[in-house]
């Protein structure tokens, strides 16, 4: 039988892991009873096989329409970010870990930041230093070896639900950030209307659908993230709901679906049940 990556919660919380009801083709999802945190059952091979898939020059850029959707998106995440800096900065000094194909690098370059990524898959790092004609590390963030108190703005988006030992990165994350600078972090929340409705039928928490997806965060477990790394948050949204995949039912179910979600949207905002979610986190002056 295999050894499953998580045999304990990778937020150190003293509580033994439990089963949940969710089956998936790796196995079980269990769940930290202290922070709510959801973890895979794959084991280390089937993880490494999965995370292949981004190794591809295209990466996550975004395509046609959705392009222009996302740069206006991410400019304005950008900006708001630049204004909760408790000091003055012109040009910050920004970091994408995790950056893909470039995408979000060139959105913080038009907002006149300084520009520099990090990214351990050798193709979209090519692909990220050409588009956006910055400085991409290819590796992995302890790897890159920067300075203490360096950057004003660090962005770590759909990549913490791919770590085994989150707490590491983002102790890296706040000893890199100048006194006040701002972390972001964007993920999936696992305590959503969505996941309590979907279970097993959410891709999201497949790895087979979505390579090396294997520890899924609620707002619970982003607070003792931060708290385990020293850092403080200042704030956690989070938007939309859904409560069927299009592929698991028919046409008519799909239109209520539609419905639901706009009128819960709000609601799932106000209560921190969508499933999209962003924190923002500060290190302390």
């Amino acid at each position: 039988m295999s050894t499953p990556l998580f045999e304990t919660c990778p937020l150190h919380c003293s509580q033994p892991l439990e089963e949940t009801t969710i089956h998936l083709p790796e196995g079980t999802l269990r769940r930290c009873p202290s922070c709510g945190q959801l973890l895979s059952a794959c084991d280390q091979d089937w993880y490494n096989q999965s995370m292949q898939e981004f190794n591809a020059p295209e990466g996550t850029l975004p395509q046609g329409k959705s392009q222009q959707r996302y740069q206006q998106r991410m400019s304005k995440v950008l900006l708001r970010a630049k204004a909760q800096l408790p000091y003055s900065a012109m040009n910050p000094r920004f970091l994408d870990v995790g950056c893909s194909s470039g995408a979000l690098l060139q959105v913080a370059k038009r907002c006149d930041f300084s520009v520099h990524g990090v990214e351990p898959a050798e193709k979209a790092a090519h692909t990220a230093s050409q588009l956006a004609d910055v400085d991409v590390f290819t590796g992995f963030l302890a790897d890159a070896h920067y300075p203490d108190h360096h950057f004003d703005i660090i962005t770590l988006f759909e990549v913490i639900e791919h770590l085994t030992d989150p707490i590491a990165i983002t102790q890296e994350m706040m000893r890199i950030l100048k006194p006040g600078g701002i972390l972001l972090i964007g993920t999936n929340n696992a305590d959503s209307w969505s996941y309590q409705a979907l279970g097993n039928r959410c891709e999201y928490l497949d790895i087979k659908k979505h390579g090396g997806h294997i520890s899924f965060f609620t707002p619970n477990s982003m607070r003792k993230l931060a708290e385990q790394s020293g850092m403080r948050v200042i704030n956690i949204s989070t938007k939309r709901v859904n409560f069927a995949e299009r592929k698991d039912v028919n046409a008519l179910q799909y239109h209520f679906n539609r419905i639901a979600r706009e009128l819960l949207a709000l609601p799932a905002s106000w209560l921190l049940k969508g499933h999209d979610m962003m924190v923002t986190m500060q290190k302390p002056e």
